[in-house]
């Protein structure tokens, strides 16, 4: 699923030495070669599978969209 709220890539040596090599969210390994997403609103890297699931969350602003259900305190 494509998102103007995240930028598509494809993690080279150079990405992963600069910023990270874990996903933001899941923190699992990120390796050359992997398709990597540039989260444009939080400003970290994801993984496929994490910003699949993030973009079923957003709304078209890249806002989160809170479960009203549910919570901490409900």
């Amino acid at each position: 699923m494509m998102s103007q709220c995240f930028i598509m890539q494809t993690a080279t040596e150079d990405i992963l030495l600069k910023v990270t090599n874990v996903c933001a969210l899941c923190y699992g390994d990120i390796h050359v070669g992997d398709t990597i997403h540039y989260d444009t609103q939080r400003y970290h890297y994801v993984c496929q599978s994490c910003q699949e699931e993030q973009c079923a969350k957003l709304d078209a602003e890249c806002e989160i969209v809170e479960d009203e259900e549910g919570g901490l305190f409900c």
